[in-house]
């Protein structure tokens, strides 16, 4: 080892410094976690403050609006999962097989933008689409529908537009890994005349299989992680019943109404599903196939 180190120590050197930054910004914060299990009082400190135990999360648990925010959190974050994960996939397996390479990077130009326009800007354009006056979606459908004040129509808005703002840059790791396919393999696939079906089907498929495991345990290891900021921006009073979401409820209880413990609390729970579930997910893919990722 001492020779290894002695022969790369420019590399660990390199590699030292996104250890230390990792351990800086990432595992020195999680002193604070114990507020959830405080009182916190900023004069007093966090070591200063009273031990109330599980306190915060009995509060939390006996919520009126506990199960719905778990529910929704749990339903959008699913849904998210499952209508958007395969559409990269997809998209990268007809990129791969257009021959004219000016579409093909017109195509990924085009396809890549959204990912690029902020949230904020995102929403906005939402907002203009599902106008109930002058909205394109209405005048289409020659209605004058408030969708956005919809409960049963919020999922479907914040997962559609999900997909189109995500799905060409989520191609862009399976394009990678097409580029990578040896192309004697299309070359003799073609000779024994097979179709672009069943070269698909046994070559492309076969070699992202295991990007689309790995991305498949990542994705559900943070299934219950969903950003507030795009929910918050679309959030109205009357679509609450799909839209009250935990990661909104920890904003509001944290930033708006200062009680830390409190979200602090909340976020743990939260924190500690997304490790469960990507610990079920990682063996549930190790019994599929012959790697463990995580």
């Amino acid at each position: 080892m001492k020779q290894k180190l002695k022969a790369n120590w420019q590399m660990y050197v390199l590699l030292l410094i996104p250890v230390v930054i990792t351990f800086i910004y990432k595992y020195i914060p999680m002193y604070g976690i114990q507020i959830a299990f405080r009182d916190f009082k900023a004069s007093r400190g966090i070591t200063g403050s009273e031990w109330v135990g599980l306190y915060w999360f009995k509060r939390f648990f006996t919520s009126p609006n506990c199960f719905r925010m778990i529910k929704n959190t749990f339903l959008l974050s699913a849904y998210s999962l499952l209508w958007g994960f395969p559409i990269p996939i997809i998209l990268s397996l007809c990129i791969n097989q257009l021959r004219f390479p000016k579409l093909k990077r017109v195509t990924q130009t085009v396809l890549y933008a959204p990912h690029f326009i902020s949230t904020m800007v995102i929403c906005g354009m939402i907002k203009m689409f599902l106008s109930p006056s002058g909205g394109l979606l209405n005048l289409i459908l020659g209605t004058s529908t408030d969708f956005l004040t919809e409960s049963a129509a919020f999922r479907t808005i914040y997962i559609a537009s999900g997909i189109w703002q995500d799905a060409g840059w989520g191609c862009i790791i399976y394009l990678a890994t097409l580029a990578t396919v040896d192309t004697s393999l299309y070359e003799a696939a073609k000779v024994d005349g097979a179709s672009v079906w069943q070269r698909i089907r046994h070559i492309d498929i076969p070699a992202l299989l295991p990007m689309a495991i790995l991305n498949l345990i990542m994705s559900a290891g943070s299934l219950m992680n969903i950003g507030f900021e795009k929910v918050w921006l679309l959030q109205t009073d009357l679509n609450k019943a799909a839209s009250d979401i935990i990661a909104v409820y920890v904003y509001e209880q944290g930033i708006e109404h200062a009680k830390y413990s409190y979200s602090t609390a909340v976020g743990l729970f939260n924190t500690v599903v997304n490790l469960i579930l990507l610990i079920i997910v990682n063996r549930i893919a190790k019994k599929h196939s012959d790697v463990e990722f995580v």
